[in-house]
């Protein structure tokens, strides 16, 4: 069996409710210092302390067997890291910790990645939703869940779906096993010989 990664005790957000998009945006240029992350929804605010390390560790292991993988498939994509995603008229802000638009010319992201080690919070698919995101992968307690957009206008909504719609190909269990590796170089080299195979 390959050790795993170890998993932190979770930690919630701070929430403050009832705020309109001008307060939040007061608010936001106050808090604007190192070490947290501000996202809101619906005139809920929420305040998270940056994540530590194992956070950042799986956050970056899934972007470079997701960037290995797209590179050999032939996609023209950019990574857009931890962007802002706001929408004023749909009274919302997000940074994903990694996300991609995967052809030229996007505007926004194709696929947004979270990296969860926090408990409680804003309902991050309604933020993607309302942003119009295509896909929303989730990575929580060595588990990854992937969510594709549906519908049209008023009527969106994401459909958990067991294999990518946007990253065409790609093996997600292999991936999970390679992202739950501890061992860094191990789990890309194990991704590559996979998928070449």
């Amino acid at each position: 069996m390959i050790p795993a990664i170890a998993l932190p005790k979770k930690e919630s957000p701070l929430l403050f409710e009832g705020l309109t998009w001008r307060e939040f945006k007061a608010v936001e240029q106050l808090l604007d210092r190192p070490g947290y992350r501000l996202s809101f929804l619906d005139g809920v605010l929420e305040i998270r302390r940056m994540p530590g390390e194992p956070h950042e560790t799986v956050k970056e292991r899934i972007g470079a067997l997701l960037e290995l993988f797209l590179l050999v498939a032939g996609f023209d994509f950019t990574p857009t890291g931890s962007m802002t995603l706001e929408s004023e008229g749909g009274a919302v802000k997000r940074e994903a910790d990694k996300s991609y638009k995967l052809a030229p010319g996007r505007r926004l992201p194709d696929l947004a990645i979270e990296v969860v080690f926090s408990s409680g919070g804003i309902n991050k698919l309604e933020v993607y939703k309302r942003l119009k995101i295509p896909e929303v992968w989730f990575w929580e307690d060595g588990v990854l869940e992937v969510y594709h957009l549906r519908g049209e206008g008023d009527a969106l909504y994401y459909e958990k779906i067991s294999s990518s719609e946007e990253v065409k190909g790609i093996d997600l269990d292999l991936l999970l096993s390679c992202i739950n590796m501890v061992n860094h170089v191990d789990a890309i080299k194990t991704f590559q010989q996979g998928f070449q195979k």
